[in-house]
């Protein structure tokens, strides 16, 4: 296993793409990858970052120094960052370094389960919050900490993210959004699905629920045009 430093980031890819999840979606983006997470969700879309039972991590993870993620980030086009994992939380001290160094409007992919450390949440634009419901198979210790939940739902900057694969998972989200009082305009309910046929379907299933309560309906424009394939 890689160890995590201040100095340097565990990297699982950085590539070019459109942001396909929240209110950022459609927007040309660099996405910056980071191995390794605190959670085990069994329906994870991105197991090569975390997951040493299926994938060979040290294949699949590099240790790069800051400098050279910078380089990287800079050469290409968008200027739209969109860091993610993995939890990239768990990589905070680097991330802070590498923030001071590129031109980008940074957005941070989080289950909201670690809490910001103010050197790097002052270059962040966005918080994309996705608290893992009881379905993730997460133990309810590990996946809500409430006390980050609230910093974040206090934060403008966030958003919640929430991932609704049935009525047991809508009932919940509700539930954890009333007590964090966060505003249903700072809300998106995405369905759980892998292939645009199983999107489309899902998504007209939240459509009367988001009317209902005020969310927004979030597609997952990844999955619609290109299914699972990882890296677009």
């Amino acid at each position: 296993m890689l160890k995590l430093a201040a100095d340097r980031l565990v990297v699982s890819e950085i590539f070019d793409s459109v942001q396909g999840e929240g209110p950022s979606v459609g927007a040309p983006s660099t996405f910056l990858r980071l191995g390794y997470c605190n959670l085990a969700c069994r329906w994870c879309d991105t197991p090569y970052t975390w997951d040493a039972k299926r994938h060979d991590l040290e294949a699949e993870l590099s240790a790069r120094g800051i400098d050279d993620v910078a380089d990287d980030l800079r050469a290409r086009a968008p200027r739209n960052l969109v860091v993610t994992g993995g939890e990239p939380m768990l990589q905070q001290a680097a991330l802070a370094a590498l923030a001071g160094l590129v031109p980008h409007s940074i957005e941070v992919e989080t289950a909201g389960t670690i809490a910001p450390l103010p050197a790097f949440a002052e270059h962040v634009r966005q918080w994309n919050v996705s608290p893992k419901l009881a379905s993730s198979g997460n133990p309810l210790a590990k996946r809500r900490v409430d006390g980050v939940l609230r910093d974040f739902a206090a934060r403008p900057e966030a958003i919640f993210k929430l991932v609704i694969g049935d009525d047991a998972d809508f009932d919940e989200a509700r539930a954890l959004l009333e007590e964090l009082d966060v505003a249903p305009s700072r809300v998106w309910l995405m369905p759980e699905a892998t292939s645009a046929s199983a999107l489309a379907e899902r998504s007209r299933g939240l459509v009367d629920r988001c009317v209902t309560h005020g969310y927004h309906l979030g597609t997952r424009l990844h999955v619609t045009l290109w299914g699972d394939r990882r890296g677009v």
